[in-house]
C-alpha cells in the first residue's frame, strides 16, 4: 500500500465524513495537503450542517452519498465500520477498483511510523486525549491531534475541534476499542483509563487492551483505581499509574471540588480544571502523566489545563436561567451516567436526568447494568425522564423499550417517567423544575440531542 500519508499527495474520498472520527482525519489529511472529498447521509438529509459547513470552510468537498464524490481520480476511499456493503460509494469503489480503508486502518498508517500517543479505555478517553492534545499544543510541541469530541479551545468558523495538523513528529489519538481497531496502534505511549462493559464484554475489551500494552514501546500508563486493571499482569517494562483513591505514581491530594471546578496538587504543584466530579480529575492525572513521560514540566501542564475550556457535550454548560442548570452530556453507558450525574449532585439541590439510550442492542446488551446504576446514583427527590430509544438505522430486533427501563427504576423506589416523544418531556420538566435544580441531558450518537438541551433552555427562558 505504501505509504501514502507523508510525502507524496492523494485524493481521498471519505464516505460518512459527518462522523466524529471520520471528520477528524479528514480535516488533519486537509491540513497535510491532501485531497479531500466526502458524503454522508446526513449531508444529504440536510442534518447537521454546522459540521459539514466547517468542513466545506476548510476545502473538503461534499457530494450526495450516491456514488458521485468517486472518479477516476480518487486514489483511497475510506470507510467507517458503519457504512454496508451495499452504499452507492462502496459500489462506484468497488466498479473503478479504488482501494477501500477501512478508517482504523488508515488511522494506524498515519499513526505508526510517528511518535504516538494513543488514549484507550472504556471511559474518560475523549476527555483525556483532548487534554493530553491540548497541553501538548500549549506546551509549543505542535502535535497532530485526532479525538472523538470537538475540544472548546480548537472550535473555529472553520474548524470542528476534533483534529488539529501539526508540524512535528508527534500525534496523539483517541483509540477507540468498540470496533477493535485499538489493536491496531504501536504506540510510544498508552494510556488505559479503565475497564468496564460497554459495547462489548469485559473480557474482549480486556484482551484488546492486553495487545495494545505488548504494542506500547515506551511508557505504559494505567489508572491504579480501576479493579479490572488490576487483575491483569500487564508485564510491561516501564508502567506509569496514576490514581485518586490508590497509591499510584501521579496522585491527586487536598482535592477540592467547587461548581464545575475541581483544584488538587499533584506532589508540590497545584493544578485547577474547569471541569466537575471525581472523574475528571482522575482524567486530569493520566493527562499529567502522559505530559510527564515527555518530559512537560508539571508548571507547565498545570498552566495548560487551567486554560481548558472543556469539550463539546462532555459536562457541557448549555445555560442557566434563574438559577436552573441546563447540561448536555455524551453519557451512554451506566458507568459514565453514574459519573455525570455524581458530579452534577455536587452543585444542585437536585437533578434532572433525561437519558436517551442509543440502538436496541446496546440498550438490550447493558439493560440490567443501566437499571442498577440509576437505582444507585438518583436520589428519592432526583428525577430521570427516558424517551424511547434512538434508532441508528441497520437491522435491529426491536425488543426492548426505554419504558422497561423505567419500569424498573420505579420499583426500585426512584422518581421515572418514560415520555416516548423527546419534545414531549420539556413541558414536563418545566413544570416539575425549581431553582437549584440541574437538568442533565445524556446520550450518544445523537447530535441532535444539543438542540434539545437548548430547547429546554429556551422554553425555560420563556417562563415568566
Amino acid at each position: 500500500m505504501g505509504n501514502h500519508v507523508d510525502s507524496e499527495k492523494f485524493s481521498y474520498h471519505f464516505t460518512g465524513v459527518g462522523g466524529i472520527g471520520m471528520s477528524a482525519i479528514a480535516q488533519v489529511l486537509k491540513g497535510q495537503g491532501h485531497i479531500i472529498s466526502g458524503s454522508d447521509r446526513n449531508f444529504d438529509k440536510n442534518i447537521a450542517s454546522d459540521v459539514f459547513s466547517k468542513l466545506t470552510a476548510q476545502g473538503i468537498l461534499l457530494h450526495l452519498q450516491d456514488g458521485s464524490g468517486i472518479d477516476e481520480n480518487t486514489d483511497y476511499v475510506i470507510v467507517s465500520s458503519a457504512i454496508e456493503e451495499d452504499n452507492q460509494d462502496i459500489k462506484k469503489a468497488r466498479v473503478l477498483n479504488k482501494t477501500i480503508l477501512k478508517r482504523a486502518i488508515l488511522l494506524a498508517e498515519m499513526f505508526n511510523p510517528k511518535y504516538g500517543i494513543a488514549i484507550g479505555g472504556t471511559n474518560g478517553k475523549t476527555t483525556v486525549s483532548s487534554m493530553v492534545g491540548y497541553i501538548l499544543d500549549y506546551a509549543g510541541l505542535s502535535p497532530t491531534i485526532i479525538v472523538g469530541g470537538c475540544i472548546k479551545n480548537f472550535v473555529h468558523e472553520s474548524f470542528l475541534g476534533n483534529a488539529k495538523a501539526g508540524t512535528s513528529n508527534i500525534i496523539s489519538i483517541e483509540a477507540d476499542e468498540s470496533d477493535g481497531s485499538i489493536i491496531f496502534y504501536t504506540p510510544r505511549v498508552s494510556v488505559i483509563t479503565n475497564i468496564s462493559k460497554d459495547h462489548k464484554t469485559i473480557e474482549d475489551i480486556s484482551k484488546m487492551f492486553v495487545v495494545l500494552s505488548q504494542n506500547t514501546r515506551d511508557t505504559l500508563i494505567l489508572n491504579a483505581d480501576c479493579p479490572y486493571l488490576k487483575t491483569i499482569n500487564f508485564n510491561h517494562k516501564n508502567l506509569l499509574s496514576y490514581g485518586v483513591n490508590n497509591p499510584a505514581a501521579v496522585s491527586a491530594r487536598n482535592i477540592v471540588h467547587q461548581t464545575f471546578q475541581s483544584s488538587f496538587t499533584v506532589d508540590a504543584c497545584s493544578f485547577q480544571i474547569n471541569l466537575p466530579g471525581i472523574y475528571n480529575v482522575s482524567n486530569a492525572l493520566a493527562a499529567i502523566a502522559v505530559a510527564r513521560s515527555l518530559g512537560i514540566s508539571d508548571d507547565m501542564t498545570s498552566a495548560a489545563l487551567r486554560q481548558f475550556t472543556g469539550i463539546q457535550r462532555r459536562m457541557d454548560i448549555i445555560g442557566e436561567v434563574r438559577g436552573i442548570k441546563i447540561i448536555d452530556d455524551y453519557a451512554h453507558n451506566p458507568e459514565k451516567i453514574m459519573a455525570a450525574i455524581t458530579a452534577v449532585k455536587l452543585c444542585c439541590n437536585r437533578a434532572i436526568a433525561v437519558f436517551q439510550p442509543h440502538g436496541y442492542g446496546p440498550t438490550n446488551f447493558m439493560k440490567e447494568e443501566l437499571i442498577s446504576a440509576f437505582i444507585n446514583v438518583l436520589s428519592p427527590r432526583d428525577m430521570l425522564v427516558m424517551p424511547e430509544i434512538f434508532y441508528v438505522g441497520g437491522t435491529a430486533q426491536r425488543n426492548i423499550s426505554s419504558a422497561d427501563i423505567i419500569t424498573r427504576v420505579n420499583e426500585g423506589g426512584k422518581n421515572a417517567l418514560f415520555i416516548e416523544k423527546r419534545d414531549d418531556i420539556i413541558p414536563v420538566i418545566k413544570n416539575y423544575v425549581r431553582p437549584g435544580d440541574c437538568i442533565l441531558v445524556m446520550g450518544a450518537r445523537d447530535n441532535t440531542l444539543t438542540e434539545f438541551s437548548k430547547n429546554i433552555l429556551r422554553a425555560l427562558q420563556s417562563t415568566n
